[in-house]
């Protein structure tokens, strides 16, 4: 559990009520961490003590669908695209007041980080983005399958585009998300303890609604909110993300290969800096001191 006491707050976003914890210092050097699928604030307690104790001040939110994180009404669709997911960052620094922080994240939490440095690059100083260009290409994911070998490591995606697949998430939450645990992170020896204290995130209202939309709106197969529709139509071209950016590739992820820097240049104009660590797909919590000197790196620039 984490050494730094964390304060809990939250802010009214237009779409979602987002709760945070906050670290550190509130006059220090600003830091935003973002958790993926099916993972929470839990995974970057070791991250948020190391750079709060360097003077940070360090925000990690609940992402929507998760945790205490609200939906602000009935109304409100339950999406997981990853506009939404960086419609959301972007209300949270600006609710926050936070000035220029460096995003840092990994799977839906680096897809919200990525999404908002390329839509507003003005709102970030830097950016940590776990394996690279972490934004979905809707068009070509909906139309171009993958090799076979890639398609079967993605079950869980095929599972929850079919209804009996959401139903097995809902039945079958915690057994589901450990067994993603298991597969993702093969080397990583977590405990009964580290696992349990982030699933009860998973038990929010709206989580199964917010997971299975996620997995059907990046195929194409389910419409997303009209609230972003402008902002989906930017990201479909594909832009570059120009602030500052550092690559971490994990080695033993089996969801996603290690790529050359090169490869990551071309996404990235403004490539500050590319790493390896021997991880698996849990990237800040298998390897929080590698992932602490990241964000370190980038506010030294």
């Amino acid at each position: 559990m984490p050494d730094v006491a964390a304060e809990h707050g939250s802010i009214i976003g237009s779409r979602v009520e987002i709760c945070y914890e906050r670290r550190g210092d509130p006059a220090g050097w600003p830091v935003v961490l973002l958790h993926g699928f099916p993972y929470d604030p839990r995974c970057f307690d070791e991250v948020a003590d190391l750079i709060a104790g360097d003077g940070a001040h360090v925000i990690v939110p609940y992402l929507r669908g998760y945790g205490p994180s609200r939906y602000r009404d009935a109304t409100v669709m339950r999406s997981g695209q990853q506009a939404a997911l960086a419609g959301d960052l972007r209300e949270l620094i600006e609710g926050l007041g936070l000035a220029r922080p460096v995003v840092a994240g990994f799977d839906w939490g680096g897809r919200a980080a990525c999404v908002a440095a390329m839509l507003w690059p003005r709102l970030v100083s830097g950016l940590v983005t776990v394996g690279g260009y972490n934004v979905h290409d809707i068009a070509a994911m909906a139309t171009t399958p993958e090799p076979p070998a890639e398609e079967a490591r993605n079950w869980y995606q095929w599972y929850f585009h079919s209804e009996r697949g959401r139903a097995g998430l809902a039945r079958y939450r915690r057994e589901l998300t450990r067994q993603l645990w298991n597969e993702w992170s093969p080397r990583w020896s977590f405990s009964d303890a580290t696992f349990e204290a982030t699933a009860a995130s998973f038990e929010a209202s709206d989580f199964v609604d917010t997971v299975i939309h996620s997995y059907r709106h990046r195929y194409g197969l389910a419409a997303g909110d009209p609230a972003y529709k402008q902002d989906e139509r930017r990201i479909a071209a594909q832009p570059p993300i120009i602030v500052p950016a550092i690559v971490i590739d994990a080695t033993e992820d089996p969801l996603d290969v290690p790529r050359p820097p090169a490869e990551h240049a071309r996404h990235f104009p403004n490539l500050a800096g590319y790493r390896q660590t021997a991880t698996g797909h849990n990237v800040p919590q298998e390897d929080p001191a590698d992932f602490a000197d990241a964000i370190r790196a980038l506010r030294h620039l």
